[in-house]
């Protein structure tokens, strides 16, 4: 966050400044995630990002990457943020403490230090964790951040720990199970079985101590095994132990300076779910604490024939009162292949992406659905209703599903045309559609319990499309200026990617938490919902709007290029 907007904010009696921070966790995280199903619009890089010297020793990128000056302290730290201690409260920090994995390796290390009478401190893991530490996460087969490597400075307790080492080959929990070559030393990895089936792998040289989670994924590169998603190798952790930073460099960062005291980076695959071949632009995100409290920064990356940072279209055709948005630059030229494999003409498909220009952006509203944003799209001239057959051939194409009881086996595409725009509209049977099966003209027609009313249109030069055909309507309204844009409540000389409504966002969430939770299916899970989760909404309800902007003319320039995040409170 920058000085300008703690001022800015310093000088509204309702914002305080140190809240303005946490929104990023809550709704840059969700909106920029979600935002990969944009993603088809945008195109690949072609300048590959230059070896890593942590992949060049066989250890593959991580997707996460925390650099703190005390472990231990990382939580509170967290909370000192008001918002987080209002929505998060002290069970925040006790879930960390009383983690089952936790207290299970604990009562492991407190085991050995006892039957084997070793003249180690009981509070030897408090100050373990109260050193500082570099942690590199990667992803699990559910995509969640779940195997990590941790890098220590262990200080003082260098001496402490090497009794550990005397009992590893008398001990049923202890073992050792190889040799790194640090320098001139052969150091050795050893192994640690807690809570009956876990483990992970450790190693100690100098003020240095490093811990694998997952002992599977060390491997031997000499051994020819192939390198994998969240693996190491035994050259990578002798790197480690002999002092090389190897973490900063993945993620285009320098050394944490001394002034940083928590600093926690995540690559864009994380937030991406898988689709960031399709948004490449956008590399990751980084939250640092310092004495001045929380700042963010946003990671681009520069591709090739880079189209212009302009997102004032979007939010022009945008219907007020949204949850949360995000617009990104749009460059839809590569993406004709994928247009022709999804059922369009080669000649439809090459005139589609040869129109496409500027940005596109996606919003939630609270009164649709989390899974149904509106998507926004600019063409690049007025003149563009030559399209209409090819864009009516696509939508027919690409919308629809097997239905049983349709003679054609899907629900005829519907047309309406009225001045300057055209729309298309196909009924779509789906359990999480918004309108229930009783409501639809052929009940009996839909193949379950509800529908949707997928929508396409454009009106002049804007397409608009949502599986929710009522934002479409909303937003024609807007174009047709009997609704009011957004454009009329964000910032109108700032570039700003991302809109954060908190109020409306509670409500969406609200909506969608109980409804995936029946009362009469899940009264648990509902009733618990109601006791916590629901008043913790409507804390977040009571902030007010915000606007995320990048500094003036930011473009991104070569791999991780990081830019400031400002706050703005609407």
């Amino acid at each position: 966050m920058s000085d300008n907007t703690v001022s800015a904010a310093a000088e509204s009696p309702s914002v305080k400044p140190s809240r303005r921070w946490p929104v990023i966790v809550g709704g840059l995280c969700l909106v920029v995630g979600v935002a990969a199903g944009m993603g088809w619009l945008m195109k690949k890089s072609t300048a590959p990002a230059p070896q890593l010297a942590a992949e060049k020793l066989g250890m593959s990128r991580p997707d996460g990457l925390l650099e703190t000056h005390s472990l231990s302290q990382l939580p509170k730290d967290l909370l000192a943020v008001p918002f987080l201690k209002e929505t998060l409260t002290e069970d925040f920090v006790f879930y960390y403490e009383t983690h089952a994995d936790r207290l299970g390796l604990i009562g492991s290390l407190r085991r050995i230090i006892y039957e084997h009478d070793l003249k180690l401190q009981d509070t030897l893991i408090e100050q373990l964790f109260d050193q500082p530490a570099d942690v590199a996460l990667w992803r699990g087969a559910d995509g969640r951040l779940k195997d990590f490597l941790l890098v220590m400075d262990r200080g003082g307790l260098a001496k402490v720990l090497e009794p550990l080492a005397k009992v590893a080959l008398d001990d049923s929990q202890l073992s050792k199970i190889a040799d790194v070559k640090v320098g001139g030393d052969d150091v050795a990895l050893y192994q640690l079985t807690y809570n009956a089936s876990k483990a992970l792998v450790f190693a100690s040289h100098g003020d240095k101590l490093v811990v694998l989670s997952n002992p599977s994924k060390l491997y031997d590169p000499e051994s020819g095994v192939a390198q994998e998603t969240g693996s190491v190798s035994t050259r990578s952790i002798a790197a480690l132990l002999n002092g090389e930073k190897l973490f900063p460099e993945a993620f285009g960062l320098q050394p944490r300076a001394p002034e940083v005291k928590q600093r926690l980076s995540v690559n864009a695959s994380v937030l991406a779910m898988g689709y960031q071949r399709f948004i490449p632009n956008f590399a990751g995100l980084r939250f640092d604490m310092d004495d001045k409290g929380w700042h963010s920064f946003l990671a681009m990356d520069e591709l090739e024939n880079q189209p212009d940072f302009d997102f004032k279209p979007v939010w022009q055709a945008m219907p007020m009162g949204a949850s949360a948005c995000v617009a990104l630059p749009l460059a839809a030229e590569q993406q004709k292949p994928l247009l022709v494999k999804l059922g369009a003409e080669e000649r439809a498909a090459q005139a589609l992406t040869e129109r496409m220009a500027g940005a596109a952006g996606l919003c939630w509203y609270a009164d649709s659905r989390l899974y149904t944003p509106l998507l926004v799209a600019s063409l690049k001239d007025d003149d563009s209703a030559s399209l209409d057959g090819d864009l009516g051939q696509l939508f027919g194409s690409m919308v629809g599903a097997y239905e049983g009881n349709v003679d054609e086996h899907a629900f005829p595409v519907v047309e309406k045309q009225q001045d300057n725009s055209h729309q298309w509209r196909r009924q779509v049977s789906s359990n999480f559609g918004p309108y229930k099966a009783r409501d639809a003209e052929n009940p009996d027609a839909i193949s379950g319990k509800a529908f949707m009313r997928v929508s396409l249109a454009r009106h002049g030069s804007t397409l608009v499309f949502s599986l929710d055909d009522k934002l479409v309507d909303k937003a024609l309204g807007t174009l047709d200026k009997r609704f009011p844009p957004m454009a009329d409540v964000v910032p109108k000389d700032l570039l700003m990617p991302v809109y954060f409504g908190p109020d409306s966002m509670a409500q969406l969430m609200q909506q969608e938490t109980l409804d995936s939770l029946p009362q009469d299916m899940e009264p648990v899970f509902y009733n618990a919902a109601q006791t916590y989760l629901i008043p913790k909404l409507r804390k977040l309800g009571g902030y007010g709007k915000y606007a995320l902007t990048l500094p003036e003319g930011s473009e991104p320039d070569g791999h991780w290029q990081w830019l400031p995040l400002e706050w703005k409170a609407l």
